[in-house]
């Protein structure tokens, strides 16, 4: 079967389409002993010989985990300074990677799979998948600054907003539940930074539908039809 080398090598379960492709031009990619550095490249999947960093490498079965991080942890497959990773946290017997990235003390719902297409479905901005966070601020938020991180805000030169600001207790302003599709990083910080306020902790309670049903620290797989649910409402 005929298929892109770039979707070869994210059923692979190497990385995401995006990364796969920096390891393309890179130079990292061998077809038949020969390096490859064009993107548009098909290869027989049932006959050519395909390498990455002088490895070969072939299509694995999917897996699909939800994991509710930690603080302490670091969202990345591998550490130089030795510190826990998320991937640590996870038995898993195919090699995964995080979808997206959760800062080193934030904690809540963060999902991992060897699946390239299903990563690039849920952290393509395009699809505009819905991330939720319990932010606690250092300080009440005014109706006003509520108003303008909502309607958007300058950040970085680009237009940015929050889908929307709510408060759970309601007589509690420093508590609030954000809702927005950007996955940059530090972008719920780095937002309410620009308007003079320091959170003070982040938990991501909901992403593309997901909550975080299990102890902090704790993983699950994904059941066949919250995957099913998710490819088919956000379809490439």
């Amino acid at each position: 079967m005929q298929i892109r080398i770039n979707k070869y090598l994210s059923d692979c379960g190497i990385a995401s389409r995006r990364k796969v492709e920096e390891f393309i031009l890179q130079g990292r990619v061998m077809v038949n002993n020969k390096t490859v550095g064009n993107l548009s490249i098909k290869i027989d999947s049932e006959n050519d010989f395909v390498h990455v960093d002088g490895e070969v490498v072939s299509i694995k079965k999917h897996v699909y985990y939800l994991l509710n991080k930690p603080k302490g942890t670091i969202t990345t497959t591998k550490d130089d300074k030795g510190r826990t990773t998320v991937v640590d946290l996870i038995k898993s017997d195919q090699s995964i990677y995080p979808i997206g990235r959760l800062d080193f003390n934030t904690t809540g719902v963060l999902l991992l799979t060897n699946d390239g297409n299903f990563s690039y479905l849920l952290s393509h901005p395009k699809h505009k998948v819905p991330r939720e966070y319990d932010v606690k601020l250092d300080r009440e938020l005014t109706e006003e600054d509520r108003k303008r991180l909502v309607l958007g805000i300058v950040l970085e030169k680009k237009q940015s907003r929050f889908e929307s600001i709510t408060s759970p207790q309601k007589k509690n302003k420093v508590l609030l539940r954000v809702k927005c599709y950007e996955g940059k990083n530090h972008f719920v910080k780095r937002m309410f930074a620009s308007l003079g306020y320091t959170v003070i902790s982040l938990n991501r309670c909901s992403y593309a539908g997901l909550t975080a049903d299990i102890p902090v620290g704790a993983y699950r797989k994904l059941s066949l039809s919250e995957i099913s649910k998710i490819t088919s409402h956000y379809a490439l």
